[in-house]
């Protein structure tokens, strides 16, 4: 007998969701400018926030390790965990943060420690808490976030003293859904791989590895937030100017703009590797973890392979 997970797999639904998604998306961008029918911009808007983040968890959705992670609870996570991250994000960073050189460490501060809690909370009930899980919660909860965020940036981005900008729209979304699976989704789901592994059934632990990778992902998210300024003041120090006026460079020359380019895009593939590493490091622990034991009255899940001798308890 072939076992369902198995044939999931197989047929990859985060690969059809992916090119559906993209097509309906194309084919809106493509009407809404054909058309100039402003009421379809909430459609491009959101169908490219929410298409790579929506994929990913998808995917991830398919490695869980228990049945107690179901879809349901994927997409309460994704949705109203993202929710809820942006808006506590939003409200104590106006009131906490103010413009100063580590205004990007406090940003990744705040912005790692609401979606910490919100995962907490909505995960709060499980039985089991197991490394695996944890990865695929965090990363739903963190993919909720920049899906939410970036149909933020991308309404922004739209609105010029000219009026509406679809194409700097449709940039703007193109730019935030490729790296989207390097930022918030792969930042919390290493928090919530620490987060489950080290936590009992009844309650989430807080422990010095959890505070430590807290602080971690913080750095890397700073340290992403923060590139263009880095390589603003490392392309002034290679080329002998001045320093930046405002954070960017006032009439950069061509080896200027070639060296600011180099450095905020090496930088972010550095940064993103880390996470990277890191998150494949507690996979990799994860998959060492044995299945959960089945708890009587309680299936973790139905798949015949997770019982004893492939045979549910009586």
């Amino acid at each position: 007998m072939v076992a369902p997970g198995s044939t999931a797999r197989r047929s990859r639904p985060w690969l059809r969701m992916f090119f559906g998604g993209l097509a309906l998306w194309v084919a809106a961008v493509v009407i809404t400018y054909a058309t100039q029918n402003a009421n379809l911009i909430p459609t491009v808007v959101l169908l490219g926030s929410f298409l790579v983040p929506a994929t990913f968890v998808t995917w991830a959705f398919q490695h869980r390790h228990s049945g107690e992670v179901t879809g349901e609870l994927v997409f309460r996570v994704f949705a109203v965990g993202g929710a809820l991250g942006v808006l506590g994000a939003s409200l104590l960073e106006s009131y906490l943060l103010h413009p100063s050189p580590w205004l990007f460490l406090g940003v990744g501060l705040i912005e790692e420690a609401v979606k910490l809690a919100a995962l907490a909370l909505l995960t709060r009930h499980l039985v089991r808490k197991s490394g695996r899980d944890g990865l695929v919660l965090g990363a739903a909860i963190g993919f909720g976030f920049a899906a939410f965020e970036s149909a933020g940036y991308a309404l922004t981005a739209m609105i010029t003293t000219q009026g509406l900008s679809l194409a700097d729209l449709v940039s703007t979304e193109l730019l935030r859904g490729l790296l989207a699976p390097f930022g918030h989704g792969l930042w919390t789901a290493i928090l919530g791989g620490v987060l489950f592994s080290r936590s009992t059934r009844e309650h989430f632990l807080l422990t010095g590895r959890l505070l430590a990778a807290y602080l971690g992902v913080a750095v890397l998210h700073a340290l992403w937030d923060s590139m263009n300024s880095i390589a603003v003041v490392l392309t002034l120090v290679l080329t002998e100017q001045p320093g930046p006026s405002a954070g960017y460079l006032s009439r950069p020359t061509p080896e200027q703009v070639t060296l600011f380019t180099v450095f905020t895009w090496s930088g972010l593939a550095l940064v993103s590797l880390i996470g990277l590493l890191w998150l494949a490091v507690l996979a990799r622990a994860a998959r060492r973890t044995p299945a959960p034991a089945p708890i009587r009255g309680y299936p973790m899940r139905t798949d015949a392979r997770w019982w004893p001798a492939g045979q549910p308890p009586r």
